[in-house]
């Protein structure tokens, strides 16, 4: 079961959403906002816990009701996760990229509109509330502004600029903070993940507990320790073949993992994320590099490096073929 008290690294968040409860505001509509991975999901079946307790405390769920451990074995049936692949029960051969008008109105309005089961009231948790489209947005405004009967509505992004001013003006925003390294390194040993494998998924991933696990899952993290290596001979001067395949063959690999998670994914949107994402992380580390450098011309070096790699992503995003964006891009680094 997740309680609130749980949560490690999130104290301003759980703090704002306890200082809500009791005043007795806690808002119809929320919007957990922050990085990939930091505990905003967690938070939000915790709260869903709390908001449906038979027993709530002042602080936190009651931990021993029946409406507790139904949410904790998500068969509560006032309690609904929507996410972008739900729209495959009923379209299997959907990419399902987007949160559609068709997902909401059936997962969300649809169910809003009718009394709580259970009596305590419904919880909606909206995965990726960016991906929603204008119509699918829209929609659900009047759910949002006055919901029938007691509801909680979460929207959980990584992107809260990209949501519609008029979702943001009927919501409260709760932001969550990236986690320290140390605690992300402190929870993966506790995995029995080898501590330094821990330590380097802990920087690549930027105080996200849920990316550092994930790229360590899916070969990300021992691949971007090579790609560390690499980036450190070509400051050193010292030459490095193969780098446009190995970028792609590293791309390749991550693709896989994705397809093995879902055979609907598309192979090449999973590749052109994972070419971006070690672009990222290439950069990321010059970043890190450049508050150490003292000499000028490797500092020179090093952001052209950043640039390339920047020039590097715009293309691969706008669709250009990714095999000549890595030779060309390797030719430069060279």
């Amino acid at each position: 079961m997740l309680y609130l008290r749980d949560i490690l690294g999130q104290d301003q968040a759980i703090g704002q959403i306890r200082q809500a409860w009791q005043a007795d505001r806690l808002p119809h509509g929320m919007i957990f906002a922050g990085a990939a991975g930091v505990g905003k999901g967690t938070t939000a079946q915790a709260l869903a816990t709390w908001f449906l307790c038979e027993n709530p405390g002042k602080d936190d769920a009651c931990t021993k009701c029946r409406g507790c451990h139904l949410v904790a074995s998500g068969t509560h049936p006032d309690y609904r996760v929507i996410y972008r692949q739900l729209i495959r029960l009923t379209k299997k051969d959907s990419k399902a990229r987007d949160l559609s008008i068709d997902l909401i109105r059936d997962y969300l309005l649809e169910p809003a509109g009718r009394k709580a089961l259970q009596g305590r009231g419904k919880v909606f948790i909206i995965e990726e509330a960016e991906t929603m489209t204008r119509d699918a947005a829209n929609s659900m405004l009047k759910t949002l502004e006055e919901p029938l009967g007691r509801t909680l509505i979460i929207l959980l992004t990584d992107s809260p600029h990209s949501l519609l001013p008029t979702i943001l003006s009927r919501t409260q925003i709760i932001r969550f903070a990236q986690l320290p390294q140390d605690l992300v390194v402190k929870q993966l040993t506790a995995r029995g993940i080898d501590a330094q494998l821990a330590q380097y998924a802990s920087i690549m991933a930027d105080g996200s507990l849920g990316l550092a696990a994930r790229w360590i899952e899916d070969g990300v993290v021992e691949r971007g320790i090579q790609l560390y290596q690499a980036i450190d001979q070509i400051l050193a001067n010292r030459p490095v073949e193969g780098l446009a395949a190995w970028f792609a063959e590293s791309a390749g690999m991550y693709a896989a993992k994705q397809e093995e998670r879902d055979e609907n994914v598309s192979k090449d949107q999973a590749t052109r994320e994972a070419t971006v994402l070690y672009f990222r992380l290439a950069a990321d580390y010059l970043r890190q590099l450049l508050g150490r450098m003292n000499d000028p011309m490797l500092q020179l070096s090093a952001c052209r490096m950043i640039d390339d790699l920047a020039q590097a992503q715009v293309y691969v995003e706008g669709n250009v073929n990714t095999n000549l964006v890595l030779e060309n891009l390797a030719n430069r680094l060279r």
